[in-house]
């Protein structure tokens, strides 16, 4: 029976990449000389550190654009909130989103069912598996939530179709 899985994942290579564009961009410009402005990774999450609140704005600003320009979806990133380190120096965590939580993964699961598509769908963890008797029907489906899921931008999330068997 054809089947695929729908997942959440981010390419941590193409983030560390990123992160190192963003770095030496920060290092090298003039209005963060002599600042204490870095980003740092981690497996899970990205901390950008600043002088001030503006400055912050900035490092994330030319984050946001090294990431785009590498095709990884912002939306993958839980934005933390702002922190006093010491003196006036502040700091934000990002947390990366990896896996579809389970509010999601049942809105998918709704959404496919509501449908009337003849396609199985169901949760397997972090990801979910929906199977169908045609290959063109599985098609459809994936259309169905990268429309209404994937594009939605204010409640959407980063999906990846994956695994597609026949």
């Amino acid at each position: 029976m054809p089947s695929f899985d729908v997942v959440s994942e981010v390419n941590k290579v193409e983030v560390r990449n990123a992160l190192d564009q963003a770095n030496k961009e920060v290092s090298t410009r003039y209005d963060f000389k002599g600042s204490d402005a870095r980003i740092e990774f981690n497996d899970k999450e990205v901390t950008l550190f600043a002088d001030t609140e503006f400055q912050l704005d900035q490092v994330n600003d030319i984050l946001v654009n090294k990431l785009s320009k590498r095709s990884v979806d912002v939306r993958s990133m839980d934005y933390g909130k702002l922190e006093k380190v010491s003196g006036n120096k502040v700091k934000k965590v990002l947390k990366i989103k990896e896996g579809l939580d389970g509010d999601l993964a049942k809105k998918i699961v709704k959404l496919l069912k509501d449908s009337k598509m003849k396609v199985q769908a169901s949760i397997q963890g972090e990801a979910v598996r929906v199977s169908g008797a045609k290959r063109d029907v599985l098609q459809e489906a994936i259309a169905l939530l990268k429309k209404d899921i994937a594009n939605d931008l204010e409640n959407g999330a980063p999906l990846q179709f994956n695994n597609f068997r026949d």
